[in-house]
């Protein structure tokens, strides 16, 4: 469609170039006979070429065909307006009101902001901010036309009922489509493109012209042909130089934090309450104050959206900065608050427990299955923590592979609360295993401040992990396992439930458990390959039950491979 706008251009430029000429005539030669070219039907012509341009844009174009037709409409309107002026009533001294010049002019506005309105829902995305600013702009403005224009017209507005309702239609009608104008531009963000910046020079052009013809009317010093009557035709030239500027492929969403976006609220505020003040001082007709009124309502609504949104905006930064990116749980930084609340609270008879955790076997599960795995498993497994805890605590993640849970017992064992904890961290499968250590400590019977208490508790769970080399081992374990293949895991469970009958804690059932798991292999397998024997003879031996009630568990299901 826009490959035709060179072409179409050629007739909208040729217009120009007659209404600059026609400008240096006025102005330099007071007017002189040009013949054809100074004829008083010469400006119809680009008047109607202005018209036919626009229109032509909005049916060529399907993106925004609505628009640019609604536009294109009203500078017809205006054009068929102003031909019967011309024709009619151009020698007038007294034109007749109303007439049918000014059902033409009348329409232009109407159907110019219409298609503003469409062009902009087309181009631009608007949020409520940007809605109240467009509003509030439109309304100042309006309130300044109101005062200025409207004002005088009121005051010299003669004849009958329709006679004066006509006139006052003008400035109405204009303070409207500066309102909508500006407003447009308000609610785009103040980002002046060609077409925009080609869009609004012309209305104010036009509201301009108008504006000075209704109160030079009013007083009755009009005179047709002069540099004013320029003013007009220029703006709807310029009108149909935005219909072909190339626009944008996407609707437009302004930056919220451009500076820009303050115009339209303090300029508007600022207008309008100096109109009130006026007001009240002075005569200033209702309409004026009303509008005036209504952008001071506005700029206050657009303080409460402003605040709302910044109260948005810190909350979601208060958000991201207590809450650990991979795992949803809360970060360090949450813990120290949280534990900083709950100290002050805890005592004997309602105590809180803090526990630390350190994954075993994270670091082979992630250098055998890679980062991307391990960042899933930590989100599982930070998921299935959070499960766990439920209403009894808080889940955090401290960073790395190390979490910590704050604990409000009632009238559960403290211990089994952590040992449950620990199980919801620990996952195994094929040819890997991941547990951790532990660490915990009463609150405020062992530390009655945060950082002592996180300092006992991280001291405790790096001795549970250095207590054996049950992290070495374990890795081991699983490579054996891997390499012999999947083994029975009921025989595994049943030396587990065993030793947990016996009264054993956790480290001495997992000893059980690996202990029976190697034995399972099988000893004609590991025969046949002496280096597996030597493998899962250091695994096992480090492994082996360490107190009398284990060995007796591990010798009910099977013999050890180095008993």
């Amino acid at each position: 469609m826009l490959s035709r706008r060179p072409i179409l251009l050629v007739p909208l430029f040729a217009c120009a170039a007659w209404l600059l000429g026609y400008a240096v005539n006025v102005v330099a030669f007071a007017g002189a006979d040009l013949g054809p070219l100074s004829s008083r039907f010469a400006h119809d012509v680009v008047l109607a070429v202005a018209a036919g341009i626009c229109l032509t844009r909005g049916a060529l174009a399907a993106r925004e065909r609505c628009a640019w037709l609604l536009i294109g409409a009203g500078v017809a309107a205006w054009t068929a307006g102003e031909i019967y002026y011309t024709a009619a009533l151009w020698d007038e001294s007294a034109p007749p009101i109303p007439s049918f010049a000014d059902a033409g002019f009348l329409l232009f506005p109407p159907f110019t902001f219409a298609g503003m309105l469409v062009l902009l829902r087309r181009r631009v995305r608007l949020t409520p901010t940007l809605l109240v600013d467009g509003i509030t702009a439109a309304l100042a403005v309006g309130a300044l036309s109101a005062a200025i224009v409207f004002q005088t017209v009121l005051e010299h507005a003669e004849g009958d009922g329709v006679a004066v309702a006509t006139s006052l239609a003008y400035p109405i009608a204009d303070l409207v489509l500066l309102a909508v104008g500006v407003g447009a531009l308000a609610a785009a963000g103040w980002r002046l493109d060609r077409t925009w910046a080609l869009l609004v020079a012309g209305i104010l052009a036009f509201w301009l012209a108008d504006s000075v013809f209704l109160v030079k009317a009013a007083e009755g010093t009009f005179e047709s042909g002069g540099w004013l009557d320029m003013a007009w035709w220029l703006a709807l030239l310029l009108i149909a130089l935005a219909a072909w500027q190339r626009g944008p492929s996407t609707r437009r969403r302004p930056a919220d934090d451009s500076l820009r976006l303050l115009i339209a609220p303090l300029v508007s505020g600022a207008v309008s309450l100096e109109l009130l003040v006026y007001a009240s001082t002075g005569a200033l007709n209702g309409l004026a104050v009303a509008l005036a009124a209504a952008a001071i309502v506005f700029v206050m609504v657009r303080l409460t959206l402003t605040f709302r949104q910044n109260v948005r905006i810190l909350r979601a930064s208060r958000t991201e900065a207590m809450t650990d990116a991979l795992t949803g749980l809360g970060n360090r930084r949450a813990l120290t608050r949280a534990l900083d609340a709950a100290l002050p609270e805890a005592h004997e008879d309602a105590p809180r427990v803090l526990a630390l955790f350190d994954l075993d076997g994270f670091k082979h599960y992630n250098d055998t299955f890679g980062h991307p795995a391990g960042d899933v498993l930590l989100a599982d497994l930070g998921g299935r923590l959070r499960t766990y805890v439920g209403k009894r605590g808080r889940a955090f993640r401290m960073g790395g592979d190390e979490f910590c849970v704050l604990f409000k017992p009632s009238a559960a064992d403290a211990t089994a609360l952590v040992e449950g904890a620990a199980e919801a961290l620990s996952d195994e499968g094929e040819g890997y295993w991941v547990g951790c250590s532990f660490g915990s400590i009463t609150l405020p019977t062992e530390a009655d401040d945060s950082e002592t208490a996180l300092r006992i508790a991280d001291q405790r769970m790096y001795a549970c992990k250095n207590s054996g080399r049950m992290s070495a081992a374990r890795q081991a374990r699983d490579v054996l396992l891997a390499v012999l293949g999947p083994q029975d895991p009921g025989i595994a469970a049943r030396a587990e439930e065993a030793a947990l009958k016996l009264g054993l804690d956790r480290e001495q059932r997992e000893a059980v458990r690996y202990a029976v798991e190697l034995h399972a292999l099988g000893e004609d397998v590991i025969a046949a390959a002496p280096s597996l024997r030597a493998v899962a003879r250091l695994v096992a031996e480090s492994h082996a039950p360490s107190s009398p009630a284990a060995r007796i568990v591990a010798a009910a299901v099977g013999r050890s491979v180095v008993a």
